[in-house]
Protein backbone atom coordinates (compact mmCIF):
# COMPACT_ATOMS: atom_id res chain seq x y z
CA UNK A 1 0.00 0.00 0.00
CA UNK A 2 1.10 3.94 -0.75
CA UNK A 3 -0.10 5.86 1.96
CA UNK A 4 -0.31 9.94 0.36
CA UNK A 5 -0.30 13.18 2.45
CA UNK A 6 -2.67 15.61 1.37
CA UNK A 7 -2.61 18.95 4.16
CA UNK A 8 -4.24 21.21 1.95
CA UNK A 9 -7.11 18.96 0.37
CA UNK A 10 -9.46 20.78 -1.93
CA UNK A 11 -12.43 20.10 -3.86
CA UNK A 12 -11.00 20.98 -7.38
CA UNK A 13 -12.95 22.60 -9.94
CA UNK A 14 -12.35 22.88 -14.07
CA UNK A 15 -13.69 24.82 -16.13
CA UNK A 16 -13.19 23.83 -20.14
CA UNK A 17 -13.37 26.97 -22.33
CA UNK A 18 -12.39 27.83 -25.69
CA UNK A 19 -11.86 31.79 -25.60
CA UNK A 20 -11.60 32.81 -22.14
CA UNK A 21 -12.86 37.05 -22.07
CA UNK A 22 -11.65 38.45 -18.72
CA UNK A 23 -13.93 41.57 -18.80
CA UNK A 24 -17.08 39.72 -20.35
CA UNK A 25 -19.27 36.59 -19.74
CA UNK A 26 -17.78 33.16 -20.78
CA UNK A 27 -19.84 30.10 -20.98
CA UNK A 28 -18.35 27.09 -19.81
CA UNK A 29 -17.89 23.95 -22.24
CA UNK A 30 -17.06 21.66 -19.97
CA UNK A 31 -17.33 21.28 -15.70
CA UNK A 32 -15.34 19.21 -13.69
CA UNK A 33 -15.58 18.84 -10.06
CA UNK A 34 -13.62 16.61 -7.73
CA UNK A 35 -11.61 16.02 -4.57
CA UNK A 36 -8.23 17.12 -5.04
CA UNK A 37 -4.93 18.45 -3.77
CA UNK A 38 -1.56 17.37 -5.02
CA UNK A 39 -1.45 14.05 -2.82
CA UNK A 40 -5.15 13.20 -4.08
CA UNK A 41 -4.02 13.20 -7.93
CA UNK A 42 -1.21 11.25 -6.98
CA UNK A 43 -3.55 7.98 -5.27
CA UNK A 44 -6.01 8.51 -8.09
CA UNK A 45 -3.19 7.78 -10.69
CA UNK A 46 -1.44 4.91 -8.62
CA UNK A 47 -5.35 3.29 -8.22
CA UNK A 48 -6.07 3.47 -11.88
CA UNK A 49 -2.51 1.35 -12.44
CA UNK A 50 -3.59 -1.40 -9.89
CA UNK A 51 -1.65 -0.08 -6.70
CA UNK A 52 -3.60 0.22 -3.42
CA UNK A 53 -3.46 3.40 -1.71
CA UNK A 54 -4.96 5.10 1.15
CA UNK A 55 -5.09 8.77 1.37
CA UNK A 56 -4.72 10.74 4.36
CA UNK A 57 -4.91 14.28 4.90
CA UNK A 58 -7.18 17.46 6.49
CA UNK A 59 -11.03 18.15 5.92
CA UNK A 60 -13.35 20.48 6.86
CA UNK A 61 -16.79 21.85 6.49
CA UNK A 62 -18.95 22.03 3.68
CA UNK A 63 -15.98 21.65 1.23
CA UNK A 64 -14.11 19.06 2.97
CA UNK A 65 -17.34 17.13 2.85
CA UNK A 66 -17.49 17.14 -0.44
CA UNK A 67 -14.29 16.16 -0.83
CA UNK A 68 -14.81 12.71 1.02
CA UNK A 69 -18.03 12.02 -0.72
CA UNK A 70 -15.99 12.39 -3.79
CA UNK A 71 -13.21 9.83 -2.48
CA UNK A 72 -15.46 7.67 -1.75
CA UNK A 73 -17.64 7.41 -5.05
CA UNK A 74 -13.98 7.28 -6.63
CA UNK A 75 -13.41 4.27 -4.65
CA UNK A 76 -10.28 5.64 -3.25
CA UNK A 77 -9.87 4.67 0.00
CA UNK A 78 -9.21 7.46 2.58
CA UNK A 79 -8.39 8.68 6.00
CA UNK A 80 -8.91 12.04 6.81
CA UNK A 81 -8.51 13.94 9.98
CA UNK A 82 -11.35 16.18 10.60
CA UNK A 83 -10.37 20.31 11.29
CA UNK A 84 -12.94 23.09 12.23
CA UNK A 85 -12.35 25.21 9.48
CA UNK A 86 -13.57 25.06 5.84
CA UNK A 87 -11.62 23.17 3.33
CA UNK A 88 -10.71 25.00 0.07
CA UNK A 89 -11.51 25.31 -3.42
CA UNK A 90 -9.72 25.58 -6.25
CA UNK A 91 -9.90 26.52 -9.85
CA UNK A 92 -8.66 25.68 -13.36
CA UNK A 93 -9.88 27.86 -16.78
CA UNK A 94 -8.57 26.00 -19.70
CA UNK A 95 -8.64 27.31 -23.03
CA UNK A 96 -6.78 27.43 -26.36
CA UNK A 97 -4.65 29.61 -24.71
CA UNK A 98 -3.87 27.78 -21.59
CA UNK A 99 -4.48 27.22 -18.33
CA UNK A 100 -5.08 29.58 -15.70
CA UNK A 101 -4.95 28.39 -11.94
CA UNK A 102 -6.68 30.10 -8.82
CA UNK A 103 -6.00 28.56 -5.58
CA UNK A 104 -7.13 29.18 -2.42
CA UNK A 105 -4.95 29.84 0.35
CA UNK A 106 -6.94 27.13 2.25
CA UNK A 107 -7.92 26.11 5.88
CA UNK A 108 -6.28 27.37 9.06
CA UNK A 109 -4.85 24.88 11.21
CA UNK A 110 -4.39 24.32 14.98
CA UNK A 111 -2.24 22.92 16.96
CA UNK A 112 -4.78 19.99 18.65
CA UNK A 113 -6.09 19.32 15.12
CA UNK A 114 -1.91 18.83 14.22
CA UNK A 115 -1.50 16.25 16.68
CA UNK A 116 -4.72 14.55 15.38
CA UNK A 117 -3.62 13.65 12.48
CA UNK A 118 0.14 12.65 13.29
CA UNK A 119 -1.53 10.06 15.64
CA UNK A 120 -3.26 8.67 12.29
CA UNK A 121 -0.56 9.19 10.29
CA UNK A 122 1.45 7.09 12.50
CA UNK A 123 -1.45 4.16 12.07
CA UNK A 124 -1.89 4.69 8.80
CA UNK A 125 1.94 4.05 8.30
CA UNK A 126 1.69 0.01 9.47
CA UNK A 127 1.81 -1.56 6.26
CA UNK A 128 2.62 1.24 3.86
CA UNK A 129 5.50 0.38 1.50
CA UNK A 130 6.15 4.30 0.43
CA UNK A 131 4.49 7.24 2.01
CA UNK A 132 4.32 9.95 -0.74
CA UNK A 133 3.77 13.69 0.99
CA UNK A 134 3.07 16.57 -1.50
CA UNK A 135 1.67 20.40 -2.05
CA UNK A 136 1.00 23.17 -0.21
CA UNK A 137 0.81 23.67 3.57
CA UNK A 138 -2.26 25.34 4.89
CA UNK A 139 -2.44 27.99 7.30
CA UNK A 140 -0.58 27.07 11.06
CA UNK A 141 1.29 23.88 9.64
CA UNK A 142 4.54 24.58 10.22
CA UNK A 143 6.83 24.98 7.49
CA UNK A 144 9.16 22.00 8.71
CA UNK A 145 5.99 19.68 9.14
CA UNK A 146 6.44 17.56 5.80
CA UNK A 147 10.14 16.63 7.23
CA UNK A 148 8.57 15.57 10.79
CA UNK A 149 6.18 13.27 8.20
CA UNK A 150 9.63 12.24 6.12
CA UNK A 151 11.61 11.46 9.56
CA UNK A 152 8.50 9.18 11.41
CA UNK A 153 8.47 7.20 7.86
CA UNK A 154 12.30 7.10 7.52
CA UNK A 155 12.35 6.10 11.23
CA UNK A 156 10.17 2.82 10.49
CA UNK A 157 11.90 2.65 7.18
CA UNK A 158 9.45 3.53 4.86
CA UNK A 159 10.80 5.78 1.98
CA UNK A 160 8.75 8.93 1.72
CA UNK A 161 8.67 11.11 -1.35
CA UNK A 162 8.71 14.90 -1.24
CA UNK A 163 6.94 16.61 -3.20
CA UNK A 164 6.61 20.64 -1.87
CA UNK A 165 7.70 24.33 -2.61
CA UNK A 166 9.40 27.11 -0.55
CA UNK A 167 10.23 26.68 3.00
CA UNK A 168 8.47 23.28 3.25
CA UNK A 169 10.54 22.26 0.21
CA UNK A 170 14.06 24.14 1.94
CA UNK A 171 13.32 22.20 4.82
CA UNK A 172 12.37 18.72 3.64
CA UNK A 173 15.74 17.25 3.30
CA UNK A 174 16.36 17.29 7.34
CA UNK A 175 13.71 14.29 7.67
CA UNK A 176 15.75 11.84 5.37
CA UNK A 177 13.31 11.31 2.43
CA UNK A 178 14.00 8.68 0.03
CA UNK A 179 13.16 11.60 -2.87
CA UNK A 180 12.47 15.25 -2.87
CA UNK A 181 10.69 16.20 -6.46
CA UNK A 182 10.71 20.05 -7.03
CA UNK A 183 10.44 21.59 -10.46
CA UNK A 184 12.56 24.42 -11.37
CA UNK A 185 10.54 27.08 -9.69
CA UNK A 186 10.25 25.54 -7.27
CA UNK A 187 13.79 25.54 -7.13
CA UNK A 188 14.47 28.95 -7.30
CA UNK A 189 12.00 29.82 -4.28
CA UNK A 190 13.88 27.45 -2.35
CA UNK A 191 17.20 28.77 -3.61
CA UNK A 192 16.08 32.33 -4.05
CA UNK A 193 19.87 33.33 -3.37
CA UNK A 194 21.85 30.91 -4.74
CA UNK A 195 23.34 31.49 -8.37
CA UNK A 196 24.11 28.05 -8.26
CA UNK A 197 22.24 25.50 -10.82
CA UNK A 198 19.69 23.04 -10.54
CA UNK A 199 22.31 20.01 -10.32
CA UNK A 200 24.11 21.80 -7.76
CA UNK A 201 21.08 22.96 -6.06
CA UNK A 202 19.89 19.00 -5.46
CA UNK A 203 23.41 17.95 -4.87
CA UNK A 204 22.94 20.66 -1.34
CA UNK A 205 19.57 18.79 -0.54
CA UNK A 206 21.26 15.57 -0.69
CA UNK A 207 23.88 16.55 1.58
CA UNK A 208 20.94 17.97 3.58
CA UNK A 209 19.49 14.62 4.46
CA UNK A 210 17.69 13.57 0.76
CA UNK A 211 18.67 10.39 -0.48
CA UNK A 212 17.47 11.53 -4.06
CA UNK A 213 16.44 14.40 -5.85
CA UNK A 214 14.63 14.27 -9.27
CA UNK A 215 13.75 17.46 -10.52
CA UNK A 216 11.04 18.45 -13.05
CA UNK A 217 12.21 19.90 -16.37
CA UNK A 218 8.64 20.36 -17.58
CA UNK A 219 8.56 19.74 -21.55
CA UNK A 220 12.50 19.11 -21.38
CA UNK A 221 11.84 16.14 -19.59
CA UNK A 222 13.95 15.49 -15.88
CA UNK A 223 17.03 15.69 -14.03
CA UNK A 224 17.79 13.04 -11.10
CA UNK A 225 20.71 13.77 -8.58
CA UNK A 226 20.98 9.81 -7.15
CA UNK A 227 23.50 8.21 -4.57
CA UNK A 228 23.97 5.80 -8.34
CA UNK A 229 24.89 8.78 -10.28
CA UNK A 230 23.07 11.92 -11.77
CA UNK A 231 20.74 11.53 -14.71
CA UNK A 232 18.82 12.75 -17.38
CA UNK A 233 15.52 12.20 -18.97
CA UNK A 234 14.88 13.94 -22.35
CA UNK A 235 11.43 13.77 -23.61
CA UNK A 236 10.55 12.88 -27.43
CA UNK A 237 8.27 16.09 -27.84
CA UNK A 238 5.97 18.60 -26.05
CA UNK A 239 2.23 17.13 -25.51
CA UNK A 240 -0.52 19.67 -25.63
CA UNK A 241 -3.16 19.61 -22.86
CA UNK A 242 -3.54 20.89 -19.62
CA UNK A 243 -0.63 20.69 -17.46
CA UNK A 244 -2.50 21.15 -14.25
CA UNK A 245 -1.58 17.75 -12.60
CA UNK A 246 1.02 16.38 -14.25
CA UNK A 247 3.47 16.38 -11.74
CA UNK A 248 1.43 14.57 -9.68
CA UNK A 249 1.19 11.87 -11.95
CA UNK A 250 5.13 12.10 -12.17
CA UNK A 251 5.48 12.08 -8.60
CA UNK A 252 3.09 8.63 -8.85
CA UNK A 253 5.71 7.09 -11.12
CA UNK A 254 8.68 7.64 -8.90
CA UNK A 255 6.66 5.92 -6.07
CA UNK A 256 5.77 3.20 -7.92
CA UNK A 257 9.23 3.07 -9.53
CA UNK A 258 10.30 2.60 -5.40
CA UNK A 259 7.90 0.23 -4.22
CA UNK A 260 8.64 -2.30 -7.58
CA UNK A 261 12.29 -1.96 -7.36
CA UNK A 262 13.26 -0.22 -10.44
CA UNK A 263 16.25 0.53 -11.42
CA UNK A 264 16.56 4.36 -11.74
CA UNK A 265 16.51 4.81 -15.65
CA UNK A 266 13.52 2.49 -15.61
CA UNK A 267 11.70 4.79 -12.87
CA UNK A 268 12.78 8.13 -14.77
CA UNK A 269 11.38 6.82 -17.96
CA UNK A 270 7.71 5.54 -16.15
CA UNK A 271 7.81 8.81 -14.46
CA UNK A 272 8.62 11.31 -17.16
CA UNK A 273 5.78 9.07 -19.53
CA UNK A 274 3.08 9.40 -16.76
CA UNK A 275 3.45 13.10 -16.54
CA UNK A 276 3.30 13.22 -20.30
CA UNK A 277 0.38 11.45 -20.57
CA UNK A 278 -1.59 13.68 -17.70
CA UNK A 279 -1.19 16.41 -19.83
CA UNK A 280 -3.54 15.00 -22.19
CA UNK A 281 -5.93 14.38 -19.75
CA UNK A 282 -8.61 17.66 -19.31
CA UNK A 283 -8.54 17.19 -15.53
CA UNK A 284 -5.74 16.11 -12.72
CA UNK A 285 -5.30 12.84 -11.67
CA UNK A 286 -5.94 11.12 -14.97
CA UNK A 287 -3.53 9.64 -17.85
CA UNK A 288 -3.97 8.82 -21.19
CA UNK A 289 -2.79 5.57 -21.80
CA UNK A 290 -2.24 5.89 -25.83
CA UNK A 291 0.10 9.02 -25.20
CA UNK A 292 1.69 6.84 -22.35
CA UNK A 293 2.76 4.22 -24.49
CA UNK A 294 3.60 6.55 -27.21
CA UNK A 295 5.93 8.74 -25.38
CA UNK A 296 7.43 5.77 -23.01
CA UNK A 297 9.10 4.03 -25.34
CA UNK A 298 10.89 7.05 -27.24
CA UNK A 299 12.23 9.13 -24.04
CA UNK A 300 15.97 8.72 -23.66
CA UNK A 301 17.80 8.63 -20.08
CA UNK A 302 21.63 8.67 -20.23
Amino acid sequence: MIVTVTLNAALDVTYRIDQVHWNGVNRVQDLHRRAGGKGVNVARVLAALGHDVLVTGLAGGPTGRAVELDLTASALPHSLTPIGDDSRTTLAVTGSSGTALFNELGPRVTREELVRFLDGFAGALTGAAAVVISGSLPRGVPADFYATLAAHAADRGIPALVDADGEALRRASAGRPAIVKPNLEELARAFPADALGPESQAGLMRKAGAAAVVVSLGHDGLLAVTAEGTWRARMPYRVAGNPTGAGDAFVAGLAMGVVEGMPWPERLRLAAALGAAAVAMPVAGEIDHGTFQAVHRQINVS
